[in-house]
């Protein structure tokens, strides 16, 4: 190995402890650790890890040379299947690796005071050092696999952390919600990462960049499939709607992910991706229109907001929509440089959130003015009418969540329940029985021939029943 990976190393490994130290903690320990012990351990793992960092980037300075790349070795190797880990630092990486330290850490730092005294508050960081390693494994895995594992694992802390608190109904259905959006756009994903393994035999970024100007159509096909991967983790059109939702969790998680890090991973997965798209026009043109039309309707929309939180949310979806725009225009030196000044400026704005209004308040005040609109110069150019018809329409987010339940969720969900009648079907017709599964019911309620445990007898016997009008029996 290398030496000037030890540093690398080291900033890489260090937010993998500290995940695993709270993770076994909570699983084995009887009381849970207290506030102080995860403050410091917080602040011990993201200034070492960082530190390590800056000192691989100076040494990397020092020398000139190029990082070069860390294999681990072969998990899988068949005559047309490879399957390997390793680790790939180059520009793009970097940065995004030392954009996920120094604001976890600086996220870090902000949540010990913010959730002081929450309930769940070990959890919190439990889950912002799992979203630190899958960000890891985005920057530094020399794969498509371990990207793949990496998008996943953002996915699960993102939807738990909207889900944050828990007490309440609303954030659980939106975590949920959430989750089901990146799952399912996550399959055009795997689907390319499973055609790169076919067509490639392998899918570290070289190989497949190598590989991909003699791929002809197919080179489209997983440029599609990558396109789509990236517009469900990144809110644009038509999978915007989680992201109102989102804000359902802790500010400072709102600010690491859909302010500065996971809402970005949509353009750098494209970034990375760059030599797959370069031959793939069709992929670069939809990439473009969906582009525009993100930037248009987080605009339109973030400007009929009522809460602060929402309004710079959506002012993310129009800026990735517009890095979409620049990647699909082969602007992608621009693209990156409007990926990390973005990154920086949204999560400053974040975490600034619950006081930035009373701080413009006081600052209008103290000098006399009022706080007055902006952008009224556009509004006037439209009729009373027509704007009237389109405020109701933005209010209403372009109604795209009503468009996907009504002509994807529901047909789907009528495709499914067609399958599990033909599945019971032939589970009777072989001469097994015939358990008719109601909507809402759970099966371990209709298999009453089923034993339960007896904590559960307890507490069944025990537990209130609720009323069909909402109160307690």
């Amino acid at each position: 190995m290398p030496p000037i990976w030890i540093p690398f190393l080291a900033a890489l490994a260090l937010p993998v402890l500290g995940w695993l130290v709270l993770g076994l903690h909570a699983l084995f320990a009887f009381q849970p650790l207290g506030e102080d012990h995860v403050r410091r351990l917080v602040a011990t793992v993201f200034s070492l890890a960082f530190g390590a960092y800056v000192v691989g980037l100076g040494w990397l300075g020092l020398t000139g040379a190029p990082l070069p790349e860390l294999p681990f070795g072969a998990l899988v190797s068949l005559p047309r299947y490879h399957m390997s880990m390793g680790l790939h630092l180059d520009g793009l990486s970097l940065g995004l690796l030392g954009l996920t330290l120094s604001l976890s850490g600086l996220v870090g730092a902000f949540s010990v005071r913010y959730l002081h005294r929450e309930p769940g508050f070990a959890r919190f960081f439990f889950l912002l050092f799992m979203l630190t390693v899958g960000l890891e494994l985005i920057a530094a895995g020399d794969g498509l696999d371990m990207l793949f594992a990496g998008w996943e694992l953002v996915g699960l802390s993102s939807a738990l952390l909207i889900a944050f608190f828990s007490r309440r109904r609303g954030p659980v259905e939106h975590g949920l919600r959430a989750y089901v959006i990146y799952r399912t756009v996550d399959v055009a994903l795997l689907m390319a990462v499973v055609l790169a393994h076919h067509l490639v035999g392998s899918v570290r970024f070289e190989d497949i960049a190598a590989a991909a100007p003699a791929a002809g159509g197919l080179t489209t096909l997983v440029g599609a499939l990558l396109v789509i991967g990236a517009m469900g983790k990144s809110g644009s059109v038509p999978f915007s709607g989680w992201v109102p939702r989102a804000m359902e969790g802790p500010t400072p998680s709102s600010a690491i992910f859909y302010g500065a890090l996971s809402i970005h991973l949509g353009p750098f997965l494209l970034l990375r991706m760059w030599p797959v798209l370069e031959h793939a026009p069709a992929a670069r043109v939809a990439l473009v229109l969906i582009g525009l039309l993100t930037a248009a309707h987080g605009s339109m929309v973030g400007r009929v907001q009522h809460d602060i939180k929402g309004t710079l949310a959506y002012a993310s979806v129009a800026q990735v929509g517009l890095m979409f725009a620049e990647i699909g225009l082969g602007w992608t030196s621009l693209a990156t440089l409007h990926l990390f000044g973005h990154a920086v400026w949204r999560a400053n704005q974040l975490l600034r959130a619950p006081s930035v209004l009373s701080e413009r308040d006081e600052l209008m005040a103290a000098l006399g003015a009022s706080r007055s609109a902006r952008g009224l110069h556009i509004e006037r150019l439209l009729p009373a009418k027509l704007r009237r018809a389109l405020y109701s329409f933005a209010l209403q987010r372009w109604y795209l969540d009503d468009v996907l339940d009504r002509f994807v969720v529901q047909p789907l969900l009528r495709g499914l329940r067609a399958i599990d009648g033909m599945d019971q079907r032939a589970a009777a017709a072989t001469g097994g029985p015939l358990v008719a599964l109601g909507q809402g019911e759970s099966l371990a309620l209709q298999l009453g021939e089923l034993p339960a445990l007896d904590g559960e007898r307890g507490a069944a016997a025990g537990a209130p029943t609720r009323s069909t009008s909402g109160g307690v029996a």
